[in-house]
């Protein structure tokens, strides 16, 4: 079967080949794979991996074979899902406990796109409680992870501030529910209760600063490449609050998170109460360009590449 490659003296050190057909293990379904979507971390990673190795964390499709155990769905059911990594294939073996069906009104493109920004977007802001009337904040709004977390967090009643790095990232994220969109921390009013941070550098900074007591900054990433300093004793003066860095496989294993949230968020797709923020979409052959996209940051949402 065909899968994408890392290939480091190839054109966006990526190619097509021939690999071997996945080896479920007995809780793992073999799915046909329809879509999938790009992510940051995998265009990172791309930079520096070895020769061999296949990213993609995102995926939908049909189920090929059923998992041996019968943990999961059935031969022939629409599905979404996600895998540590290798999800750029024709076939791909999904753990069933991060495997969902698709409703009817979800498109195999809308399902690829919601696993990953969707679930680290739901896991992160349960690290505030509940969230009604709560003031929030999500840096680097305009991507992915961003566009989740500003909707999901109004749909639990906070008032959500978004934060993106130029002016044309601002488009449509008020329509999604934020208040208010900012460039820059300078400046700002309200004490944050909980912030979703993706961006790291000097605005981690100003945001430890901007937490109200009791709040607390999730770390999810840290796309500026820049170092953070802060002042420590602020922070612990303003009695209970934190910093806490969370990785979505791991996070995933400490809530017990994976397909019924999944299902979630797809059955909120469905209802037109969740925008999977399909900015692109191309065949996977296109996927050196779609790459390209995503590192210039010229993607408003998610990236999605049809597997043809």
């Amino acid at each position: 079967m065909r899968a994408i490659v890392c290939s480091p003296s190839s054109p966006d050190r990526i190619e097509f080949r021939e690999v071997a057909e996945p080896e479920p293990s007995r809780d793992e379904a073999v799915v046909a794979v329809r879509a999938v979507s790009l992510n940051r971390g995998n265009y990172r990673r791309l930079a520096w991996a070895e020769d061999g190795w296949r990213p993609g964390y995102d995926l939908a499709g049909e189920v090929l074979h059923a998992a041996a155990d019968g943990s999961g769905p059935a031969v022939g059911t629409r599905v979404a899902g996600l895998v540590v990594e290798g999800a750029w294939a024709e076939r791909v073996a999904v753990p069933t406990r991060r495997l969902a069906p698709l409703p009817d009104a979800v498109s195999f493109a809308q399902a690829a796109a919601v696993p990953v920004a969707g679930l680290t977007s739901l896991v992160s802001l349960a690290h505030g409680g509940l969230l009604l009337g709560k003031q929030v904040l999500i840096t680097g709004a305009a991507g992915g992870v961003g566009r989740f977390a500003v909707q999901l967090a109004r749909l639990a009643g906070a008032r959500v501030t978004a934060q993106v790095g130029r002016p044309e990232r601002t488009a449509g994220l008020q329509e999604l529910g934020a208040s208010e969109v900012v460039l820059t921390l300078d400046g700002a009013e309200p004490l944050f209760d909980l912030v979703i941070e993706s961006i790291g550098g000097p605005l981690l900074g100003q945001a430890l600063g901007q937490l109200a007591p009791g709040g607390v900054v999730v770390s999810i990433g840290a796309s500026s490449d820049e170092p953070t300093t802060f002042d420590s004793l602020a922070l612990v003066r303003k009695g209970g609050a934190r910093w806490y860095a969370l990785t979505l496989f791991q996070e995933l294993e400490l809530q017990g998170a994976g397909r019924r949230e999944l299902e979630t968020l797809l059955a909120l797709v469905a209802e037109g109460r969740l925008d999977p923020q399909l900015d692109i979409q191309a065949s996977w052959r296109d996927m050196g360009s779609l790459l390209r996209a995503l590192g210039e940051r010229r993607v408003a949402g998610k990236a999605v590449a049809l597997i043809d």
